[in-house]
């Protein structure tokens, strides 16, 4: 399976994000790592931006454009969207989305930050990506109330101090040097 993660960057601020897409592109080999041991499935990943134009007056970018954008670049792959506006409906508080019935398509609202700073990435954007990669890989690997186990755990972050699990530059986990960070799935017993 291939996991292509897409950065939506508006033009104007192209040149200023790139030090964010670094870690985009940091974040996924991360990712195809951490769903190779935590769901024990292969993955590919990939990692892109895609250029939001303002030279349109009337265009807008919304869920509707990056699902047409989905369908364009294939169905087959799973297309995750890292998004500067919140999905319009969803039924998880970390601003995600994922489409079950649709195949193969997730998105989060990516919080850029207002200088080059990993840490605010990993702590505000990384969570939310581990969240709805959690859905998906719960669903494919058959459990029927994945939804319901990520809330929980999802709930226990935002509401009960349960920490996110923290991993450093090379993928493994680490308290002291913090580079990644993922929902605790200690408690899903894969």
């Amino acid at each position: 399976m291939l996991l292509h993660f897409i950065f939506l960057v508006k033009e104007e601020e192209l040149e200023q994000r790139k030090w964010e897409f670094d870690y985009v592109t940091k974040m996924a080999r991360f990712y195809k790592a951490w769903i190779e041991n935590t769901f024990s499935q292969k993955v590919d990943v990939q990692a892109d931006e895609m250029v939001a134009r303002s030279s349109h007056r009337f265009s807008l970018m919304d869920v509707p454009t990056i699902l047409e954008d989905h369908k364009s670049r294939g169905e087959a792959i799973f297309h995750f969207y890292l998004t500067y506006f919140r999905p319009l409906w969803t039924d998880c508080t970390c601003e995600g989305y994922f489409a079950e019935n649709f195949g193969n398509f997730g998105m989060v609202w990516w919080e850029k930050s207002k200088q080059k700073d990993d840490i605010f990435l990993m702590e505000r954007n990384c969570p939310k990506v581990s969240h709805e990669l959690a859905h998906e890989f719960l669903r494919q690997s058959g459990y029927k109330n994945y939804k319901e186990l990520v809330h929980e755990i999802w709930d226990k972050h935002l509401f009960a101090s349960l920490s996110f699990e923290y991993y450093d530059s090379n993928h493994k986990k680490s308290e002291k040097d913090r580079f990644f960070a993922t929902i605790d799935t200690s408690s899903l017993q894969l």
